[in-house]
């Protein structure tokens, strides 16, 4: 973040995935067999039970929230102890709907039970900004505590919002990320009439064959430091974010932009916000949902954007579903665990890839070795909302 004062570390994450829970699970995950079969990818045999004190605090969370609270200890107890003033530590979520299982469940209660039946958590559980608020209650941190709700991009922007407040000096250290369980019958249903849904129940990112997105669930999050901060405290820095783009395509409620215009203005952002060229991104982690126009549209703004480069671009939803406003965080957790492992997972079930996207190299088959450098990740939501963030192994 160019100019902007302070440089952004990442000094812990964890992860809630259907493909594991934790985040070397979730890389060992990343890395199998794709999902076929069903529409929903959802996380099983949850057990929220070592994340709360007791059965009655599980019951008073919706299961966005309880992956949320999960994922934040994984990442918190890999920073260590945050040595701030709690007044300097924020709290930053995305979401793209919040607690809608609880919704729909308490609905369903209300015409089949009566009014008096409803629970008196409902508005607490339902609401957007409960994953968030709750990871600020449960660690003291009195910072600034906002939830980012721009469906599909919101735990983009969480995170790029999150690194400017450290950037811009208002915060020392801000979790963020995002979560999201909203994969019931309701809005299984609705996607489904909208023909958003695959009807082969296979998420294939990029494919000729690809019919549309398997939902998933999820949720990872982030500790982010002022850089010097987590050196001085001999914190262990995982990574760092080196800038992030935010626009609107201002087109249509859920198709992008015709030829990725929006995508393409959005990720040039995040380049000047860095200050890196195109030909300093060495991957693409891409929205990559699946469905045919998103796919297209992103696929020509990435050829836009790196022209001759053509850094490897991959895609996790094959594995992971679109888990929606989590996504955002998921896709970012895949790019430092890329980083690590020096290993760029493949794009699950992919296995032709549309003849038409021929100027961008989609990694298929098995994970590409790579030497890690700036990656650039993308998201993009219904209501036309862009995100991309840019996010590089750690150098003195």
């Amino acid at each position: 973040m160019q100019g902007a004062g302070h440089r952004v570390a990442i000094t812990g994450y964890g992860v809630v995935a259907p493909c594991g829970i934790g985040k070397q699970n979730f890389w060992k995950g990343l890395l199998g067999p794709g999902t076929t079969g069903s529409v929903t990818v959802e996380v099983s045999e949850w057990d929220p039970a070592p994340y709360f004190d007791g059965p009655k605090e599980v019951r008073r969370a919706d299961r966005c929230e309880q992956y949320a609270l999960a994922a934040a200890k994984e990442a918190i107890e890999q920073s260590g102890s945050l040595p701030y003033d709690l007044t300097r530590i924020g709290t930053i979520f995305g979401t793209g709907i919040g607690g809608l299982r609880t919704l729909e469940e308490q609905v369903v209660v209300r015409v089949e039970k009566g009014e008096r039946r409803v629970s008196p958590f409902l508005v607490p559980m339902m609401m957007s900004n409960a994953s968030g608020a709750a990871i600020s209650m449960r660690y003291g941190f009195q910072g600034p505590a906002e939830t980012i709700c721009t469906a599909c991009a919101a735990a983009t922007h969480a995170l790029g919002y999150a690194a400017r407040l450290i950037a811009w000096g208002r915060c020392d250290a801000v979790v963020s990320g995002g979560a999201e369980s909203a994969a019931t019958v309701t809005a299984v249903a609705g996607f489904a009439n909208m023909t958003a849904l695959s009807t082969t129940k296979v998420s294939k990112p990029f494919d000729a064959t690809r019919d549309g997105f398997v939902f998933g669930e999820g949720s990872a999050v982030f500790v982010l430091e002022r850089l010097d901060l987590a050196v001085a405290r001999g914190a262990k820095i995982y990574g760092e974010i080196l800038g992030a783009g935010s626009n609107a395509d201002a087109h249509h409620i859920t198709a992008p932009s015709p030829g990725g215009v929006g995508a393409i203005a959005c990720m040039k952002l995040a380049l000047d916000d860095a200050g890196l060229t195109p030909d300093q991104i060495k991957q693409v982690n891409a929205h990559g949902t699946s469905t045919p126009l998103n796919d297209s549209a992103e696929a020509q703004a990435v050829a836009n954007v790196f022209g001759a480069s053509k850094p490897p671009m991959t895609s996790i939803k094959g594995v992971t579903g679109h888990p929606l406003g989590a996504a955002g965080a998921l896709e970012a957790a895949a790019v430092l665990l890329s980083f690590e492992h020096k290993l760029i997972p493949p794009t699950a079930n992919t296995t032709v890839v549309d003849p038409e996207m021929k100027d961008v190299d989609i990694v298929i088959g098995s994970a590409r070795p790579w030497e890690p450098g700036p990656t650039i990740s993308n998201n993009f939501g219904f209501g036309g909302h862009n995100g991309s963030i840019i996010l590089a192994p750690y150098k003195n």
